[in-house]
């Protein structure tokens, strides 16, 4: 096919989703190189992820831009085989497995606490805020946590778990606010490290560890955007191990990212350059591995409040970019930028949903109405 019918295919499918190629709207598209078209319609989200990254094109409004994408359904037009394999290879090999497990902390966690800080805020919380009486991202992550805390019903002197604690601010949270020990564990040595200092002088043990190796008891668990680096081939595993971690009064909530759509299907350019051997789950993948483990007292969805924390955190990376530069190259602020857009209309288009799962090994008595 030649440029032009390439050029002018890209131009119908655009106008789908109400967008323009050199148009003067924010969302419209600004194309640098030509080859650009060749390469979308190659290699689909990787192609276009990594022409921006090249700096072949531009959209003033990036978000908005990929909102009008999602919303219209224009990227079930650009399936290719980088997809279909990312696809076979989620489902038939398992990624989190002995030292895979550890890939996400080098590739990822450990990039740099430099730049976590700097996008996150007050406290290093890498998962959505809860912003249903905030107004700023610090208050919404505070609000987060306290969420998790009240719905566990955390008491002074009870001993919690962390899976994938990050690092430590909800540990921290949960000890200062609510008087409990705790332990997390975490793939990631900057994470660990980090932690270690953060819970200096609290009751908490961080360690460099993964999670299948856990067995001893807890009052209450919890997992806060971590469930996502599991892997399907591990989501029984999983809750067979927070199962066995909770005394039998005590609650689990899990917080996770969760698909609308069919299980197992990776996108190319997030899986090469942001979280390699990440998944979302379905709903019907964590029903099915949770069977006759725990009971769910609780489904809690506030997804749309992860564009408005991806958004924030944007505006963060964005605003200290002048003394990140000195440690990262103008490619990684086009990634990293593509990174939190592509996020955010993600959110905002509900393709993807923010979950956080109540569940108790047995029932509570008599019911449990979850606090909101």
């Amino acid at each position: 096919m030649s440029r032009d019918s390439l050029k002018q295919r890209a131009v119908t499918l655009l106008e789908h989703a109400g967008i323009h190629l050199d148009g003067g709207a924010p969302t419209d598209l600004r194309v640098h190189d030509d080859g650009l078209y060749a390469r979308v319609f190659a290699h689909g989200s990787l192609g276009l992820g990594e022409a921006y990254m090249d700096g072949w094109w531009d959209a003033e409004d990036l978000p908005g831009m990929f909102t009008r994408l999602l919303r219209s359904h224009v990227d079930q037009e650009l399936k290719t085989l980088d997809t279909l394999l990312a696809h076979l290879k989620a489902r038939f090999i398992n990624l989190q497995r002995g030292e895979h497990a550890y890939e996400i902390g080098r590739v990822h966690y450990d990039l740099g606490n430099d730049l976590f800080q700097a996008m996150l805020g007050k406290r290093l919380v890498y998962s959505c805020g809860y912003w249903a009486e905030a107004d700023n991202l610090d208050d919404a992550q505070a609000a987060k946590l306290d969420l998790v805390c009240r719905k566990l019903r955390l008491q002074p002197g009870q001993r919690v778990l962390d899976i994938g604690c990050g690092w430590g601010e909800a540990l921290k949270f949960a000890a200062e606010r609510y008087g409990v020990a705790g332990v997390g564990v975490t793939v990631s040595q900057e994470q660990a490290e980090f932690a270690r200092e953060l819970c200096a002088g609290l009751p908490v043990e961080i360690r460099l560890q993964d999670y299948r190796e856990l067995d001893e008891p807890f009052d209450a668990v919890f997992s806060i955007g971590m469930f996502e680096h599991v892997g399907a081939l591990n989501y029984r595993t999983y809750f067979e191990v927070a199962r066995r971690c909770l005394k039998t009064e005590g609650l689990f909530v899990l917080h996770s990212i969760g698909s609308n759509g069919a299980p197992s299907r990776p996108d190319p350019w997030i899986e090469k350059y942001i979280f390699p051997n990440s998944m979302i789950p379905s709903a019907q993948q964590v029903a099915e591995a949770l069977q006759d483990l725990f009971v769910v007292e609780d489904w809690h969805n506030f997804g749309a409040d992860y564009a408005r924390t991806l958004d924030a955190w944007r505006a963060n990376f964005d605003a200290a970019w002048p003394r990140l530069a000195a440690n990262y190259d103008d490619r990684f602020r086009r990634m990293w930028q593509f990174y939190l857009s592509v996020s955010a209309a993600v959110f905002r288009s509900r393709r993807d949903q923010l979950w956080q799962l109540t569940l108790s090994p047995e029932g509570v008595p008599g019911g449990y109405r979850v606090p909101r």
